[in-house]
């Protein structure tokens, strides 16, 4: 996505407006798969101002597959990048804390969905990628400001498809290299 300083200006105000930031948290998420869902993957709002993806991770809890909209920007190499920004609040958001636990997930956009692997970057990492930070929330530094709490940035990363015909052995804890043989 193509962005004017303008509009990267406008959008870092309006990101980091006070009101919108007591909503939005609450709104926006909602909203997003609302229409995603609707329109069958076709459309996200928020893809209007930032690229964004839809995550969807497994409940460290309750083992249910979760659906988050976020910010994310990708990499030459097919990486994404996402960061746990919560829009500036104390708490970390519940995707950080799936993902950190269950770290297999998958990543839907432009109607492609990938399986990926995480890893959450160490503080050194964080350093190295900050412009693809930037490009993911580019009011990244207004939200670090805003918490005491250390961000966390993941990298999601493709993995190979499961061929069809061992899908069904995993699920039962059986691999294609432990298969019985016949």
């Amino acid at each position: 996505m193509k962005e004017l300083p303008l509009l990267r200006a406008l959008l870092a105000r309006f990101a980091t407006n006070r009101a919108v930031l007591r909503v939005a948290p609450h709104v926006l998420p909602h909203v997003d798969l609302l229409l995603h869902r609707l329109t069958r993957g076709r459309l996200l709002p928020s893809r209007l101002v930032l690229n964004t993806i839809v995550l969807g991770t497994t409940g460290h809890r309750t083992g249910r597959p979760r659906t988050t909209p976020l910010a994310a920007h990708r990499a030459a190499d097919g990486t994404w990048l996402v960061v746990g920004s919560n829009f500036g609040r104390p708490h970390h958001p519940a995707w950080s804390t799936n993902l950190r636990l269950r770290p297999q997930a998958t990543v839907t956009a432009h109607g492609q969905t990938w399986q990926v692997q995480a890893r959450e970057l160490g503080d050194h990492e964080k350093e190295r990628h900050r412009g693809r930070i930037l490009l993911a929330v580019p009011f990244y530094d207004a939200y670090a400001a805003r918490t005491d709490r250390r961000i966390r940035v993941f990298c999601l990363t493709p993995t190979p498809a499961v061929p069809q015909q061992f899908a069904a052995g995993r699920a039962g804890g059986l691999t294609p290299r432990s298969r019985p043989t016949e």
